[in-house]
């Protein structure tokens, strides 16, 4: 006799009963659809575009200026790109539900660890970008963006902790 697991598939999930086709097709066809047109309107989406042009604002800022300090500013260009290209690539992942598929990847954990650390270099960067400024427009415009995207950066760390933490506390109680 064997002990071995097994698995057999049937047609109902463990949910519940199985759904009647015209609401299986309904469902499979809004998990076909190529993107999230949800997440353009949802506030984490809005927020991650405007993170981005916050960014790309203050590194064109930086960019056209002329610099008095070559090592700052290289850092603030670095850091705000590295950001920028992170931020739209969770953007991407959002939008073309591609989390849905990597299913071996913690994409909460991935995208709170990345601003956590993201928004600290951009702290750093902005706070140097400031300090190095000497009031020249371009330099000091680049700075506040950079402090503008690490405000909007430390709202989608607290938003996400916030809903991670309501999610998992109150289905603890439920369960």
């Amino acid at each position: 006799m064997s002990h071995g697991a097994r698995v057999i598939r049937t047609g109902v999930s463990s949910a519940g009963p199985a759904a009647p086709p015209s609401a299986a097709a309904s469902s499979a066809g809004s998990d076909a659809e190529l993107l999230d047109g949800a997440y353009f309107r949802s506030c984490a989406g809005m927020l991650k575009v405007a993170q981005m042009i916050s960014l790309l604002v203050g590194f064109i800022s930086v960019n056209n200026s002329q610099w008095t300090d070559y090592s700052a500013y290289s850092y603030f260009q670095i850091v705000t790109m590295c950001d920028l290209v992170m931020i739209l690539f969770f953007y991407i992942i959002h939008i073309f539900r591609i989390y849905r598929s990597l299913t071996c990847v913690s994409w909460p954990l991935a995208e709170f660890l990345h601003y956590l650390i993201g928004t600290i270099l951009l702290l750093i960067a902005s706070i140097v970008a400031a300090s190095k400024s000497y009031n020249l427009t371009g330099l000091v415009a680049g700075a506040t963006f950079g402090f503008l995207a690490t405000v909007l950066c430390v709202l989608s760390i607290w938003s996400s902790y916030k809903v991670s933490c309501i999610t998992q506390s109150t289905s603890k109680y439920h369960a």
